[in-house]
């Protein structure tokens, strides 16, 4: 099965369907949730098969004292369940002790464990589909440092689950922590283009008129990613870091300096897996400015702008930047949603692919491949 020509007939076969699948959304994972049943949903019509929903009713109730607990109030037994976690969604709250407390990844990844245990030793098999992965900043020890994301993985693998989706991780050498379980790491290129296409569809690939840029050195593959799939030209930035001092946990940047060829005249997309407070993207934005650059589109699969918005207000209004792309595998501010120049990604039905192939035991290449998507996407446009 290839060249994604994969029916809903045999997402939905019973002679190779592991199991019954369920779906498990941790208490700031319904928006994803909602939108991966909608897809499973629908392809079950398709086939005849009338599904009011996939999702399994859950809560994490707290008890006065601040302890909680995992609640499942349906049977899993024998089910292939798949657990949606968002660690970074802040929105939610709990009081304790008459002070209202945001949820921290922390709260997200206990009650991730709370709903694993609730099900454990019922349900057939466990998936966890954890977008942005916990711990995924403190992904390597310098001196005297925890290791949370290899920690948290091993500790996910005792507790049974067998397979963990996650997209765009900062460093994907921490599925190394795990080198017996299943873990995918996915990345969003073809909904970033398709999403970028359908608002700027007078956008030119060629190398003449289009650059990729990647914003450091770490971010170098996945913009590499880019330029190799639209045929243009890469450059990058490094970052000169004061060793000396540490800022909000980070060595300060010092300067952003520029390798590559001319981006005068031209647009240019620079891409990489998080904008928190944004310092750095819109360093990078204004160096590239300075160097003639014409159009400025960043993107970041985890758009969290963790120092509000009004720095990129600024940007776009005096020219710096033209758009940004962020996906909704996490949880984005009502206002940034509002904004002209934000462009939302839709990877829901990407995620509901991998639930369906995951379920019959399948190749998710065979069902959604990337590379052939964005070649039909890009032909189309000829």
């Amino acid at each position: 099965m290839s060249n994604n020509k994969v029916t809903p007939t045999e997402f939905f076969n019973p002679e190779t369907q592991v199991a019954h699948l369920g779906l498990i959304a941790c208490p700031g994972a319904e928006e994803l949730t909602n939108l991966i049943d909608g897809h499973l949903r629908s392809w079950a019509k398709e086939v005849g098969i009338e599904k009011e929903t996939f999702i399994i009713d859950c809560a994490c109730p707290r008890f006065q004292s601040g302890d909680a607990k995992g609640l499942v109030k349906e049977s899993v037994r024998g089910d292939d369940i798949f657990i949606v976690v968002d660690p970074g969604n802040y929105s939610l709250t709990y009081n304790l002790f008459g002070v209202e407390n945001h949820m921290s990844p922390d709260d997200h990844f206990a009650n991730l464990k709370r709903l694993i245990q609730a099900v454990a030793g019922r349900a057939h098999r466990m998936t966890v589909i954890m977008p942005s992965l916990y711990g995924g900043r403190q992904h390597r020890r310098i001196v005297r440092e925890s290791l949370d994301c290899a920690v948290a993985l091993q500790e996910l693998q005792s507790m049974g689950v067998a397979n963990i989706i996650t997209f765009d991780a900062h460093d994907p050498r921490l599925m190394n922590a795990v080198p017996l379980m299943s873990f995918d790491n996915v990345m969003p290129t073809y909904q970033v283009l398709k999403t970028l296409l359908s608002h700027m569809p007078e956008l030119s690939f060629d190398k003449d008129h289009f650059m990729v840029i990647s914003p450091d050195e770490g971010a170098i593959n996945r913009n590499m990613y880019f330029s190799s799939v639209l045929g243009c030209n890469l450059g990058m930035f490094y970052k000169r870091r004061d060793y000396t001092r540490v800022v909000n946990g980070r060595n300060p940047i010092v300067a952003h300096e520029y390798l590559g060829e001319s981006v005068e005249g031209k647009t240019v997309f620079i891409a990489d897996d998080i904008i928190a407070s944004g310092e750095s993207m819109l360093e990078v934005a204004r160096e590239l400015k300075k160097r003639g650059a014409k159009h400025i589109i960043a993107n970041a699969t985890f758009p969290l702008f963790t120092s509000g918005l009004s720095k990129f207000d600024e940007a776009v209004a005096e020219g710096t930047l033209t758009a940004v792309l962020g996906t909704n595998l996490t949880y984005r501010k009502p206002d940034l949603l509002e904004r002209s120049w934000y462009f939302d990604v839709d990877c829901s039905k990407y995620c509901a692919y991998f639930v369906a192939a995951i379920n019959h035991e399948m190749s998710v290449s065979s069902i959604c491949d990337p590379i052939k998507k964005i070649e039909t996407l890009l032909e189309n446009r000829k």
